[in-house]
């Protein structure tokens, strides 16, 4: 296995689906060596962009160990593993460790459950705080976020931010020993040069020579990804999907998108 941390670009992986939607896992698999060959450094499967609401805990099980295996070993996979509780969220982080990932990405919960109590019990699940990844997405997934004043009485390693909240991003640099992947492809060319060790992004299934470009802080290729944080705030994964079968050819099809 890799490190669970990992340095520059990461992508947020598109679960790929075949025209009845069913899982392509070799498709998924395929997706991913292509994004990696461009030079991503880490690889999250079943998080949002992947649909993993859609997904059952067999096929996430499936699509995680098919990842690992797949890909070269120094490459990071992160698994999504949240839960409505802490034992769920538990056992679906350590299910998730036992099918190779390095590390998960836990959202706090619903409903008032505490968020220390969650996230102690995935990291007691997965073998430490450094496998453990907060997902601070508050407004799609429509759960609680984490506070930066929250985060150092936490038991994660790191956080996903996905707020595109620049302030919030100089906090949590300047405030916080842990690692802040940013989560915001309009905020990489901040993000890099102040210091933050990396990015997990839907983007890079796209475009991810141009998202390593602008966490590297080149201005332009920030300018150049106008269009796709456009397209994803408008048109959400189904709208990127397009994108992504426009440039590679892959399946655009979305659960999302199924009656």
């Amino acid at each position: 296995m890799a490190e669970p941390t990992f340095t520059g670009v990461g992508v947020a992986l598109f679960t790929v689906f075949d025209e009845f939607g069913e899982v392509d896992i070799a498709g998924t698999v395929a997706h991913a060596n292509r994004v990696v060959e461009a030079g991503v450094r880490a690889v999250l499967v079943a998080g949002t962009t992947g649909e993993a609401e859609t997904l059952t805990d067999a096929e996430r099980e499936a699509l995680i160990a098919a990842v690992r295996s797949g890909l070269p070993d120094e490459v990071t996979v992160i698994a999504g593993a949240g839960g409505p509780w802490p034992r769920a969220a538990a056992e679906r982080a350590a299910v998730a460790r036992k099918a190779g990932a390095d590390a998960v990405l836990v959202s706090p919960a619903r409903g008032g459950v505490d968020a220390a109590e969650l996230f102690g019990a995935v990291t007691a699940a997965v073998g430490g705080a450094d496998r453990v990844i907060g997902y601070h997405n508050p407004g799609p997934l429509g759960v609680p976020g984490i506070e930066v004043d929250a985060l150092p009485g936490l038991p994660v390693g790191a956080v996903k931010d996905s707020s595109g909240d620049p302030v919030r991003l100089l906090r949590e640099l300047a405030e916080w020993r842990g690692r802040t992947y940013v989560g915001s492809a309009a905020l990489l060319a901040l993000a890099g040069p102040l210091g933050a060790p990396g990015a997990l992004l839907a983007f890079a299934n796209i475009q991810p020579e141009v998202c390593i470009a602008a966490f590297g802080g080149d201005p332009e290729a920030q300018r150049a990804l106008t269009e796709l944080v456009v397209t994803g705030r408008t048109g959400g994964v189904r709208a990127l999907k397009m994108k992504a079968g426009e440039r590679y050819g892959i399946s655009t099809v979305s659960r999302l998108g199924l009656r």
